[in-house]
């Protein structure tokens, strides 16, 4: 008798790869995936890699080469990509079950295995060091390989079970807010100044993103192309987010550009569905706090917030803000990251969802 694998029974599984401040959970509010009606998700909408990234960055550790980890920093860190594709795998069983789309949103640098940053920045052994995070899946994935594009913990057959979608954002709109944010954070007292630094540079990078938009356009199994929307495009094209919502198999009565009255807190829940290993309360309400920074422009608004994303950007003009803003040593790390990654943004916006 023939296997049932889960690519043949899945009725779809839509995963929105992200970075930091762009606009994603904008686009999940435009979207309305809380309340589509054939969809399932998380309370936060995906993140289901969130303690992995946070083990991956506990004490300093990205910033070391591997060879400088020790065996408990190893075994921390795999054991939260383990448990985080165990969630994702335990709410995708439901949503077969319940006949559903299962929709996860997630940050491309989140999910991407720390051996591949540790080889790039520190020069060490990439294929040794990528095998020490990679996470076990049913045998009906089939045996899992990792081809050139593919910087993950997750292996190829279990990347093609899910429809890929992006969205990106001009950098020198998205790395300063980002910046900002992680301000506002370090003044709570969740992080302090080299955890801005170290946290802005691991996400202010579009790179990751790329690699795994050439990988799914590799792919020969996969019969269309991925899906990539521009924030700008959230915020003033809704013929576009209309496009895209329908491209991704989702149901556009259900999007809204208006909400109107209480805005659902999605900072209060962020709490909820945590794995075992998440810590103590103490540290889940510093994740909170944490979270209702990050969301505060979108839990304040009743609608679209059109100024946040200009129709044009120079990055000349808003270097010099970022001096007057930030000072001249974090203008410097902003405007070279943005200039850095500015190849990456063009050449995934000029293959956005157009109309």
């Amino acid at each position: 008798m023939a296997v049932t694998t889960p690519q043949q029974t899945e009725p779809n599984r839509l995963l929105l790869i992200s970075v930091p401040r762009t606009a994603s959970n904008l686009l999940l509010k435009v979207l309305n995936i809380a309340n589509q009606p054939n969809v399932l998700t998380s309370p936060k909408g995906g993140y289901f890699f969130f303690d992995a990234f946070m083990a991956s960055g506990k004490d300093g550790r990205l910033n070391k080469p591997l060879s400088q980890w020790t065996e408990t920093d190893r075994t921390e860190v795999q054991n939260a990509f383990q448990s985080s594709i165990d969630s994702l795998e335990v709410y995708s069983a439901r949503a077969r079950a319940e006949n559903k789309i299962m929709f996860a949103k997630e940050h491309a640098f989140w999910f991407t295995n720390p051996g591949v940053f540790s080889s790039m920045i520190h020069g060490s052994n990439k294929e040794e060091d990528k095998k020490s995070f990679r996470v076990t899946l049913q045998e009906s994935y089939g045996a899992p390989t990792f081809s050139a594009h593919n910087d993950t913990i997750l292996p190829d057959q279990y990347l093609r079970t899910w429809k890929l979608a992006f969205i990106v954002r001009h950098p020198a709109l998205a790395w300063p807010s980002m910046y900002r944010a992680m301000q506002k954070i370090s003044q709570a007292g969740y992080i302090d100044e080299d955890g801005i630094k170290g946290m802005s540079m691991s996400n202010m990078s579009m790179s990751w993103t790329r690699r795994l938009f050439d990988w799914a356009m590799e792919q020969p199994d996969v019969p269309t192309q991925p899906l990539v929307i521009d924030a700008n495009d959230v915020i003033h094209n809704p013929a576009a987010v209309v496009k895209f919502c329908e491209l991704a198999g989702l149901d556009s009565a259900a999007m809204q550009f208006e909400w109107g009255g209480v805005v659902e807190k999605k900072s209060e829940s962020w709490s909820q569905d945590r794995a075992p290993t998440s810590g103590d309360a103490a540290e889940l309400e510093r994740q909170r706090k944490a979270a209702a920074i990050m969301l505060a422009t979108l839990e304040g608004s009743t609608g679209i917030v059109k100024d946040k994303t200009p129709l044009e950007v120079d990055v000349d003009v808003e270097v010099a803000k970022w001096k007057s803003e930030f000072g001249d040593e974090a203008a410097a790390l902003l405007e070279k990251a943005t200039r850095d990654a500015m190849d990456d943004y063009e050449y995934l916006t000029e293959r956005r969802v157009k109309v």
